[in-house]
């Protein structure tokens, strides 16, 4: 049976599609038939992440308007055999998703998927509650700064009120993907902790992803940042999409780095 998860936060800018595009990347080179669902209509992103937005044709409210069918509108990626982007719509309004219309895309999806990815957009609006209300799991993404760790709270409420999962009385199994982390900012009291995130949200730690150059580089050239795998962001979504197939994984980059004589006589990094 297909697992929907869906990738979201409170705030925008915190790393949801370039996580979206790295666990969905890291599902299928494991071997999983997987697809990532855009649902961010009207500013869709997630082509631009995975270099495909040439090849788009149909999208997201197409297919639920019946004016295209699966075939015609999943793109297939040139990298991974197993895996497969559903684009946005990037001229409707978000009410052009409706709640029958995901459904039905999403059972239809089912039968041919182990993993469905829902990217959602920012905020609290239509399309993140429909993002998220058919979700089996979530990874809840935040930035280590209290405006964000507050959005994700937020998140984690409507997560255990609002999905289908908490109409039928069950909970969807939550993790926490903590961005942007940067130990040396943490130590001069710049950033929020691991351990203080984990402290406000009270959800497992799947992942943490260090601040990187590797993830703007990757973004600009429309490759997932996990295929890095030289790039320490990209072994960090590695480790996460691991943890979210159930290995234990010790967390790596949360520790400042020391630096050696050469670098603190010359302000070397």
């Amino acid at each position: 049976m297909a697992k929907v998860i869906v990738v979201t936060s409170g705030k925008g800018g915190v790393g949801k599609t370039t996580t979206s595009a790295a666990i969905g990347t890291g599902l299928a080179l494991r071997g999983f038939k997987t697809v990532i669902v855009d649902f961010d209509v009207g500013l869709r992103n997630l082509d631009l992440i995975m270099g495909c937005e040439r090849r788009v044709v149909y999208d997201f409210v197409n297919l639920i308007n019946g004016d295209s069918n699966l075939n015609q509108t999943l793109i297939k990626d040139k990298r991974c055999e197993k895996l497969f982007i559903l684009p946005a719509s990037q001229t409707r309004d978000k009410d052009a998703l409706t709640e029958d219309g995901v459904e039905r895309v999403l059972n239809e999806l089912k039968e041919t998927f182990d993993y469905i990815v829902c990217d959602s957009p920012a905020g609290i609006e239509k399309g993140a509650h429909l993002a998220m209300y058919f979700a089996d799991e979530a990874v809840v993404v935040t930035n280590p700064e209290v405006s964000s760790v507050r959005d994700s709270d937020r998140m984690l409420g409507l997560l255990a009120s609002k999905s289908r999962m908490a109409e039928k009385g069950e909970k969807i199994k939550e993790h926490l993907l903590l961005t942007r982390y940067n130990p040396e900012r943490v130590e001069n009291g710049e950033m929020l902790s691991v351990s203080d995130v984990e402290d406000i949200l009270s959800i497992p730690l799947l992942g943490v992803i260090p601040e990187s150059q590797a993830v703007l580089k990757a973004s600009n050239q429309g490759v997932p940042v996990i295929m890095d795998e030289a790039s320490d962001a990209g072994q960090a979504y590695g480790d996460a999409v691991d943890r979210l197939l159930g290995e234990e994984k010790p967390h790596r980059f949360l520790e400042a780095q020391k630096k050696g004589l050469l670098q603190r006589l010359f302000g070397g990094r």
